[in-house]
């Protein structure tokens, strides 16, 4: 089992690596846009998409967790405060999976 602080550090080396191996911007067409920022998320969840598009649904009560807090700053440093409307987490989907996956088995002991 990897713990939070390690998965931290895998998702900041894993971000750096990708930095130097390809650009990070992200061409959509303004209906894409639309798109994504018109859909609403679910009662108690937060919309937040992957570096490659993947939509996710966030419960409220993770985003208190540490790893989560650290992937929004990671997004922070990374695309800004202006990234058309939505949050762009800086990792892939399979990433997220693994992160969702941990979340929903012990949250609660994990929050700040």
């Amino acid at each position: 089992m990897v713990s939070a602080k390690r998965l931290s550090q895998m998702i900041r080396k894993w971000q750096r690596v990708a930095a130097i191996g390809r650009k990070r911007l992200m061409w959509t067409s303004a209906k894409e846009v639309d798109e994504c920022c018109t859909s609403v998320a679910v009662k108690g969840h937060c919309a937040m998409y992957t570096a490659d598009g993947r939509r996710f649904e966030v419960p409220l009560a993770y985003l208190g967790t540490t790893i989560l807090g650290e992937l929004l700053r990671m997004s922070q440093d990374e695309f800004g405060f202006t990234s058309n409307g939505r949050i762009t987490l800086p990792c892939d989907a399979g990433v997220m999976d693994y992160v969702m996956c941990l979340l929903r088995r012990n949250a609660s002991e994990e929050e700040i």
